[in-house]
């Protein structure tokens, strides 16, 4: 009787049911640790918190094209703010010269801006950066400027620059815009050149994961500059109107607007830009945001082939040498100063959401 009752009973694997509680422990685990808020996601922009504060790609350009963007987003401040309350308006050639002697003192910002920036991401040779900094876009310009002034002289043209202007202009760069880039770089690696990461940098880079097309950061740069052109759009026009059709400018207080419009609208877009790159883990976001802002030169130069062809009755090789030429010196400037705003926003926002993570 005892013997039918025990081999009633089904018989039972026990090894089975150990495995299948050990692995609903497992799943039960990491579910618990995901909600405690530590890096358990199997994806997004936590993952690359050990390589998002690297060093960018080509150190030394980065860092004076920052500098050198810092400046001109000061300089364009300080002159706007200067022709507002200075009805500098009926002579367009002392603008010119407030831009260049302004230029020259503010070199000190794009020294320690990309001094500082240098040695934060560990740079060793400051000296390198100094020269790039002081030499990059007034060496771009210069070179333009020659090249316009020699076209001018073969066409016996009044546009011509006089050799000594020319001259009193590169003394102005030596005298004062290069030692003033030297002080400001010393002083940036000197005194804010520690590196303050809320991560921790690892050792080997991770590799980037494959995706889709559209968070590629080529397109996250082609799209950027498209809404930051749309908030200056306007005064663009009215910009090259008075600038090609020699017309008096008077509204300051509005191209002021117009320019703090651009620095919030240039900062937004880059974030977001920033955001998705970094939700795909790929952690290249430095030249990633400095050229979706950047971008948006693009855009003003296409507008300037438009308006030069519908706008104007300009023609032949003179007027349309000196049209495109002053034009990307314009966009160029612009394109630097877009570019590290953009970063700039970029760079607080990235470190403020990874001080806001558990990462041991």
């Amino acid at each position: 009787m005892s013997t039918h009752s025990i081999t009633a009973f089904p018989s039972v694997d026990i090894s089975t049911i150990e495995t299948v509680d050990l692995v609903d422990l497992s799943s039960l685990n990491s579910n618990l640790h995901s909600k405690e808020g530590e890096v358990g996601d199997e994806s997004g922009w936590k993952q690359v918190h050990t390589d998002v504060f690297r060093a960018p790609p080509h150190l030394v350009l980065f860092s004076a094209m920052l500098g050198t963007g810092h400046q001109l987003a000061v300089l364009v401040f300080v002159v706007v703010v200067f022709s507002l309350f200075g009805e500098l308006y009926d002579d367009r050639g002392t603008i010119v010269t407030l831009f260049i002697v302004f230029y020259a003192v503010t070199s000190f910002i794009a020294g320690y801006s990309g001094g500082s920036f240098y040695a934060r991401n560990d740079g060793k040779n400051w000296i390198q950066t100094m020269l790039v900094t002081t030499g990059l876009f007034p060496g771009v310009c210069f070179v333009l400027a020659f090249f316009l002034n020699f076209i001018a002289i073969a066409y016996d043209s009044l546009a011509t620059i006089p050799p000594t202007t020319m001259v009193i202009v590169f003394a102005i760069w030596a005298l004062i815009a290069f030692p003033m880039t030297l002080i400001g770089t010393i002083v940036g690696r000197n005194w804010n050149g520690i590196a303050d990461n809320p991560c921790r940098i690892g050792v080997v880079p991770k590799p980037i994961p494959e995706k889709k097309w559209y968070l590629q950061p080529s397109v996250h740069i082609v799209l950027g500059g498209i809404l930051p052109f749309g908030s200056i759009f306007i005064e663009m026009y009215f910009i090259f109107t008075s600038f090609w059709h020699y017309k008096y400018y008077y509204v300051y207080g509005f191209m002021l607007l117009v320019y703090i419009i651009l620095v919030i609208v240039t900062v937004c877009v880059t974030i977001v830009s920033t955001y998705f790159l970094l939700n795909s883990e790929d952690y290249r976001w430095h030249w990633v945001s400095f050229l979706s802002g950047a971008s948006t030169a693009v855009y003003v130069y296409l507008y300037a082939t438009y308006y030069f062809i519908a706008k104007t009755t300009m023609n032949g090789f003179f007027q349309t040498c000196f049209y495109f030429g002053e034009t990307l010196m314009f966009a160029l400037g612009l394109g630097i100063l877009c570019g590290a705003i953009g970063y700039t926003g970029t760079s607080v926002f990235v470190r403020r959401i990874y001080r806001q993570v558990k990462i041991e």
